[in-house]
Protein backbone atom coordinates (compact mmCIF):
# COMPACT_ATOMS: atom_id res chain seq x y z
CA UNK A 1 0.00 0.00 0.00
CA UNK A 2 1.46 3.59 -0.99
CA UNK A 3 0.47 5.38 1.90
CA UNK A 4 0.32 9.35 2.44
CA UNK A 5 3.18 11.10 4.12
CA UNK A 6 1.08 12.15 7.26
CA UNK A 7 0.53 8.16 7.62
CA UNK A 8 4.09 7.39 7.52
CA UNK A 9 4.73 6.02 11.31
CA UNK A 10 8.27 7.14 12.23
CA UNK A 11 9.34 5.28 15.24
CA UNK A 12 12.04 7.09 17.55
CA UNK A 13 14.07 5.50 20.01
CA UNK A 14 15.03 8.20 23.02
CA UNK A 15 18.59 7.98 23.08
CA UNK A 16 20.61 8.99 26.16
CA UNK A 17 17.84 10.72 28.66
CA UNK A 18 20.84 12.48 29.86
CA UNK A 19 21.56 13.59 26.79
CA UNK A 20 20.26 15.76 24.50
CA UNK A 21 18.48 13.71 21.99
CA UNK A 22 15.23 13.96 24.29
CA UNK A 23 15.48 17.99 23.86
CA UNK A 24 16.21 17.99 19.62
CA UNK A 25 12.88 15.28 19.13
CA UNK A 26 10.28 17.03 21.10
CA UNK A 27 11.71 20.33 19.88
CA UNK A 28 11.18 18.53 16.28
CA UNK A 29 7.43 18.40 17.01
CA UNK A 30 6.75 21.45 18.84
CA UNK A 31 6.01 22.63 15.02
CA UNK A 32 2.68 21.56 14.73
CA UNK A 33 3.57 21.29 10.91
CA UNK A 34 5.94 18.41 11.09
CA UNK A 35 2.31 15.95 12.18
CA UNK A 36 1.05 16.40 8.69
CA UNK A 37 4.63 14.91 7.66
CA UNK A 38 4.46 11.79 9.64
CA UNK A 39 2.95 10.40 12.77
CA UNK A 40 6.07 10.14 15.15
CA UNK A 41 6.31 7.40 18.07
CA UNK A 42 8.92 7.50 20.62
CA UNK A 43 9.59 4.34 22.60
CA UNK A 44 10.19 5.15 26.17
CA UNK A 45 7.61 6.54 28.93
CA UNK A 46 4.90 9.17 29.14
CA UNK A 47 6.05 10.48 31.99
CA UNK A 48 9.79 10.60 31.76
CA UNK A 49 8.68 12.45 28.25
CA UNK A 50 6.26 15.24 30.32
CA UNK A 51 9.01 15.90 32.30
CA UNK A 52 11.76 16.55 29.58
CA UNK A 53 9.25 18.26 27.39
CA UNK A 54 8.73 20.89 30.48
CA UNK A 55 12.55 21.28 31.41
CA UNK A 56 12.78 21.90 27.63
CA UNK A 57 10.01 24.63 27.62
CA UNK A 58 8.52 23.12 24.28
CA UNK A 59 4.75 23.10 23.87
CA UNK A 60 3.63 19.67 22.74
CA UNK A 61 0.70 17.24 23.61
CA UNK A 62 1.83 13.99 24.48
CA UNK A 63 -0.49 11.13 23.76
CA UNK A 64 0.78 8.05 26.03
CA UNK A 65 0.40 4.49 24.56
CA UNK A 66 1.09 0.97 26.14
CA UNK A 67 1.33 -0.50 23.00
CA UNK A 68 2.06 0.38 19.27
CA UNK A 69 -1.54 -0.99 19.09
CA UNK A 70 -2.75 2.24 20.06
CA UNK A 71 -1.35 4.62 17.82
CA UNK A 72 -2.86 7.56 16.81
CA UNK A 73 -2.62 9.31 13.65
CA UNK A 74 -1.38 13.17 13.69
CA UNK A 75 -0.47 12.50 17.43
CA UNK A 76 2.85 12.86 18.65
CA UNK A 77 2.56 9.19 20.90
CA UNK A 78 5.08 8.16 23.25
CA UNK A 79 4.84 4.68 24.18
CA UNK A 80 5.39 3.11 27.49
CA UNK A 81 8.23 0.53 27.08
CA UNK A 82 8.81 0.92 30.76
CA UNK A 83 6.71 1.75 33.83
CA UNK A 84 9.07 3.02 36.54
CA UNK A 85 10.65 6.42 36.86
CA UNK A 86 13.95 6.76 35.94
CA UNK A 87 16.50 9.65 37.40
CA UNK A 88 18.04 12.05 35.29
CA UNK A 89 20.86 13.91 35.84
CA UNK A 90 21.80 16.04 32.35
CA UNK A 91 25.17 16.01 30.83
CA UNK A 92 26.27 12.70 33.38
CA UNK A 93 27.13 9.08 31.92
CA UNK A 94 25.11 7.22 33.95
CA UNK A 95 25.11 3.14 33.21
CA UNK A 96 21.52 2.87 34.43
CA UNK A 97 20.38 5.50 31.84
CA UNK A 98 22.45 3.66 29.26
CA UNK A 99 19.85 0.44 29.96
CA UNK A 100 16.78 2.67 29.35
CA UNK A 101 18.08 3.99 25.89
CA UNK A 102 19.02 0.25 25.12
CA UNK A 103 15.07 -0.78 26.28
CA UNK A 104 13.80 1.77 23.83
CA UNK A 105 16.06 0.86 20.85
CA UNK A 106 15.21 -2.76 21.13
CA UNK A 107 12.08 -2.40 21.64
CA UNK A 108 11.99 0.46 18.40
CA UNK A 109 13.86 -2.20 16.46
CA UNK A 110 10.74 -4.93 17.03
CA UNK A 111 8.17 -2.63 16.35
CA UNK A 112 10.17 -2.00 13.00
CA UNK A 113 10.55 -5.60 12.38
CA UNK A 114 7.05 -6.20 12.39
CA UNK A 115 6.23 -3.41 10.47
CA UNK A 116 4.56 -1.90 13.50
CA UNK A 117 6.55 1.49 12.44
CA UNK A 118 7.59 1.96 8.74
CA UNK A 119 10.66 4.00 9.35
CA UNK A 120 13.40 3.71 12.48
CA UNK A 121 15.06 7.20 13.54
CA UNK A 122 17.39 6.88 16.53
CA UNK A 123 18.56 9.69 19.14
CA UNK A 124 21.73 9.40 20.51
CA UNK A 125 23.40 6.69 22.85
CA UNK A 126 26.67 7.23 25.15
CA UNK A 127 28.22 3.48 23.55
CA UNK A 128 29.89 3.22 26.65
CA UNK A 129 27.68 3.10 29.23
CA UNK A 130 25.53 1.02 26.75
CA UNK A 131 27.79 -1.75 27.43
CA UNK A 132 25.87 -4.82 29.72
CA UNK A 133 26.00 -8.96 29.11
CA UNK A 134 22.53 -8.41 27.21
CA UNK A 135 23.90 -5.86 24.68
CA UNK A 136 27.12 -5.61 23.55
CA UNK A 137 27.30 -4.27 20.19
CA UNK A 138 29.27 -0.91 19.78
CA UNK A 139 26.10 1.10 18.55
CA UNK A 140 23.00 0.99 16.51
CA UNK A 141 24.28 -0.33 13.24
CA UNK A 142 25.86 -3.42 14.42
CA UNK A 143 22.70 -4.76 16.27
CA UNK A 144 20.07 -3.67 13.37
CA UNK A 145 22.37 -5.77 11.15
CA UNK A 146 22.58 -8.62 13.50
CA UNK A 147 18.33 -8.13 13.84
CA UNK A 148 17.49 -7.18 10.28
CA UNK A 149 18.21 -8.51 6.86
CA UNK A 150 20.65 -7.25 4.44
CA UNK A 151 24.67 -6.03 4.65
CA UNK A 152 24.70 -2.50 6.89
CA UNK A 153 26.77 0.13 5.62
CA UNK A 154 27.21 3.59 7.64
CA UNK A 155 26.47 5.75 4.89
CA UNK A 156 26.79 9.52 6.03
CA UNK A 157 24.29 12.01 3.58
CA UNK A 158 24.04 15.59 3.39
CA UNK A 159 22.23 16.79 0.38
CA UNK A 160 24.18 15.15 -2.51
CA UNK A 161 27.05 14.30 -0.52
CA UNK A 162 26.82 10.31 0.15
CA UNK A 163 30.17 9.09 2.38
CA UNK A 164 29.90 5.19 3.18
CA UNK A 165 32.85 3.54 5.54
CA UNK A 166 34.31 0.26 4.37
CA UNK A 167 35.14 -0.18 7.90
CA UNK A 168 33.50 1.87 10.90
CA UNK A 169 34.54 1.50 14.60
CA UNK A 170 37.49 -0.16 14.05
CA UNK A 171 40.70 0.92 15.46
CA UNK A 172 42.90 2.70 13.27
CA UNK A 173 45.83 0.24 13.68
CA UNK A 174 43.34 -2.75 13.08
CA UNK A 175 41.67 -1.24 9.63
CA UNK A 176 44.42 -2.87 7.15
CA UNK A 177 43.59 -6.12 8.59
CA UNK A 178 40.47 -5.80 7.49
CA UNK A 179 40.96 -4.51 3.78
CA UNK A 180 40.17 -7.30 1.27
CA UNK A 181 38.75 -7.63 -2.16
CA UNK A 182 35.41 -9.15 -0.84
CA UNK A 183 34.81 -6.22 1.53
CA UNK A 184 35.18 -3.85 -1.00
CA UNK A 185 32.91 -5.45 -3.27
CA UNK A 186 30.26 -5.80 -0.69
CA UNK A 187 30.37 -2.30 0.03
CA UNK A 188 30.64 -0.98 -3.14
CA UNK A 189 27.40 -3.37 -4.21
CA UNK A 190 25.73 -2.04 -1.29
CA UNK A 191 26.33 1.56 -2.15
CA UNK A 192 25.44 0.97 -6.12
CA UNK A 193 22.35 -0.61 -4.78
CA UNK A 194 21.36 2.00 -2.28
CA UNK A 195 21.89 5.12 -4.75
CA UNK A 196 19.49 3.06 -7.17
CA UNK A 197 16.48 2.23 -5.15
CA UNK A 198 16.72 4.65 -1.99
CA UNK A 199 18.12 7.94 -3.78
CA UNK A 200 16.79 7.34 -7.55
CA UNK A 201 19.70 7.62 -9.28
CA UNK A 202 20.25 4.86 -12.15
CA UNK A 203 24.00 5.09 -13.00
CA UNK A 204 25.66 6.00 -9.52
CA UNK A 205 29.26 7.10 -9.87
CA UNK A 206 31.22 6.02 -7.08
CA UNK A 207 34.63 7.18 -5.84
CA UNK A 208 37.12 4.91 -3.73
CA UNK A 209 39.35 6.74 -1.27
CA UNK A 210 43.16 5.00 -0.61
CA UNK A 211 44.34 4.24 2.53
CA UNK A 212 47.95 5.58 2.81
CA UNK A 213 48.61 9.21 1.97
CA UNK A 214 49.01 10.04 -1.71
CA UNK A 215 47.02 6.61 -2.40
CA UNK A 216 50.35 4.56 -1.40
CA UNK A 217 52.14 6.56 -4.19
CA UNK A 218 52.55 3.42 -6.66
CA UNK A 219 53.26 1.30 -3.47
CA UNK A 220 56.16 3.61 -2.24
CA UNK A 221 53.85 4.25 0.95
CA UNK A 222 51.90 1.07 1.94
CA UNK A 223 51.32 -1.56 -0.45
CA UNK A 224 47.21 -1.98 0.33
CA UNK A 225 46.52 0.32 -3.10
CA UNK A 226 48.16 -1.62 -5.65
CA UNK A 227 47.48 -5.64 -4.23
CA UNK A 228 43.82 -4.98 -2.87
CA UNK A 229 42.08 -1.34 -3.93
CA UNK A 230 43.28 -0.92 -7.54
CA UNK A 231 42.72 -4.48 -8.70
CA UNK A 232 38.97 -4.82 -7.50
CA UNK A 233 38.50 -1.44 -8.53
CA UNK A 234 39.30 -2.30 -11.90
CA UNK A 235 37.55 -5.72 -11.85
CA UNK A 236 34.58 -4.18 -10.68
CA UNK A 237 35.00 -1.36 -13.45
CA UNK A 238 35.13 -3.71 -16.04
CA UNK A 239 31.97 -5.47 -14.79
CA UNK A 240 30.22 -2.53 -15.66
CA UNK A 241 30.43 -0.36 -11.84
CA UNK A 242 31.02 3.24 -12.17
CA UNK A 243 33.55 3.10 -9.36
CA UNK A 244 37.03 5.27 -9.64
CA UNK A 245 40.15 5.42 -7.78
CA UNK A 246 41.62 5.19 -5.32
CA UNK A 247 41.97 8.70 -4.60
CA UNK A 248 44.17 10.57 -1.94
CA UNK A 249 41.50 11.67 0.42
CA UNK A 250 43.09 15.18 0.83
CA UNK A 251 43.43 16.09 -2.24
CA UNK A 252 40.00 14.17 -3.38
CA UNK A 253 38.00 16.93 -1.06
CA UNK A 254 40.38 19.41 -1.14
CA UNK A 255 39.89 19.97 -5.16
CA UNK A 256 36.01 19.66 -4.71
CA UNK A 257 36.60 16.52 -6.58
CA UNK A 258 33.72 14.79 -4.67
CA UNK A 259 31.50 16.91 -5.83
CA UNK A 260 31.64 15.00 -9.10
CA UNK A 261 30.26 11.64 -7.85
CA UNK A 262 27.06 10.03 -5.76
CA UNK A 263 29.26 8.86 -3.39
CA UNK A 264 32.54 8.17 -1.94
CA UNK A 265 33.19 4.91 -0.26
CA UNK A 266 35.97 6.12 2.60
CA UNK A 267 38.27 2.76 3.95
CA UNK A 268 37.99 4.05 7.72
CA UNK A 269 36.07 6.32 10.11
CA UNK A 270 37.96 9.28 10.55
CA UNK A 271 39.04 9.66 6.86
CA UNK A 272 35.11 9.46 5.57
CA UNK A 273 33.78 11.62 8.89
CA UNK A 274 36.26 14.44 9.39
CA UNK A 275 35.77 15.88 5.79
CA UNK A 276 32.07 14.96 6.15
CA UNK A 277 31.44 16.68 9.27
CA UNK A 278 33.36 19.66 8.24
CA UNK A 279 31.16 20.56 5.17
CA UNK A 280 27.86 19.26 6.69
CA UNK A 281 27.88 19.10 10.83
CA UNK A 282 24.72 20.21 12.11
CA UNK A 283 22.93 18.87 9.12
CA UNK A 284 24.36 15.44 8.12
CA UNK A 285 22.55 12.38 8.72
CA UNK A 286 23.61 8.65 9.75
CA UNK A 287 21.90 6.35 7.33
CA UNK A 288 22.47 2.68 7.60
CA UNK A 289 22.12 1.35 4.04
CA UNK A 290 22.03 -2.30 2.90
CA UNK A 291 19.07 -3.16 5.33
CA UNK A 292 15.52 -4.12 4.45
CA UNK A 293 14.49 -1.71 7.22
CA UNK A 294 15.14 2.03 6.98
CA UNK A 295 17.01 3.79 10.04
CA UNK A 296 18.35 7.49 9.97
CA UNK A 297 20.12 9.10 12.59
CA UNK A 298 21.63 12.86 13.02
CA UNK A 299 25.11 13.18 12.59
CA UNK A 300 25.63 14.00 16.58
CA UNK A 301 26.30 12.52 19.59
CA UNK A 302 24.85 13.34 23.22
CA UNK A 303 26.29 16.33 23.71
CA UNK A 304 26.21 16.29 27.44
CA UNK A 305 28.05 19.34 27.94
CA UNK A 306 24.75 21.32 26.70
CA UNK A 307 22.62 18.64 27.98
CA UNK A 308 19.80 20.17 30.03
CA UNK A 309 20.13 23.69 28.38
CA UNK A 310 17.85 24.39 26.00
CA UNK A 311 20.28 25.35 23.46
CA UNK A 312 20.77 22.07 21.40
CA UNK A 313 19.85 22.47 17.68
CA UNK A 314 17.52 19.84 15.73
CA UNK A 315 18.27 20.59 12.75
CA UNK A 316 20.50 17.40 12.14
CA UNK A 317 17.81 15.41 13.88
CA UNK A 318 14.97 16.93 11.57
CA UNK A 319 17.02 16.04 8.60
CA UNK A 320 17.28 12.44 9.80
CA UNK A 321 13.59 12.43 10.01
CA UNK A 322 13.30 14.05 6.37
CA UNK A 323 15.62 11.56 4.76
CA UNK A 324 14.21 8.60 6.31
CA UNK A 325 10.49 9.63 4.83
CA UNK A 326 12.31 10.37 1.71
CA UNK A 327 13.80 6.66 1.18
CA UNK A 328 10.64 5.35 2.83
CA UNK A 329 8.70 6.93 -0.32
CA UNK A 330 11.57 6.12 -2.95
CA UNK A 331 11.91 2.20 -2.12
CA UNK A 332 8.03 2.02 -2.57
CA UNK A 333 8.21 3.69 -5.65
CA UNK A 334 11.29 1.89 -7.16
CA UNK A 335 9.38 -1.79 -6.13
CA UNK A 336 5.79 -0.37 -8.69
CA UNK A 337 8.84 0.02 -11.34
CA UNK A 338 10.11 -2.92 -11.33
CA UNK A 339 7.46 -5.40 -10.15
CA UNK A 340 6.59 -7.84 -12.90
CA UNK A 341 3.73 -6.89 -14.94
CA UNK A 342 0.83 -9.62 -15.11
CA UNK A 343 1.40 -11.99 -18.16
CA UNK A 344 -2.12 -12.50 -19.64
CA UNK A 345 -2.09 -15.78 -21.15
CA UNK A 346 -4.00 -16.30 -24.75
CA UNK A 347 -6.87 -18.65 -25.19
Amino acid sequence: MVKNKENIIVGISVGDLNGIGPEVILKTFEDSRMLEICTPVVFANAKIISFLRKSANVNLHINGIDNVNQIVLGKFNVVNVWKEGVNIDFGKSDDNVGKYAIKSFVEATKALKEEKIDVLVTAPINKYNIQSDEYKFPGHTDYLNSELEGNALMLMVHNKLRVGLLTDHVPVNEVAKHISAELIEKKIETIEQTLITDFKISKPKIAVLGLNPHSGDNGVIGKEEEEVIKPTIAKMFNEGKMVFGPYSSDAFFGSNQYEKFDAILAMYHDQGLIPFKTLSFGKGVNYTAGLDKIRTSPDHGTAFDIAGKGVANNDSFKEALYLAIDVFSNRNEYRELTKKPLVVKEK
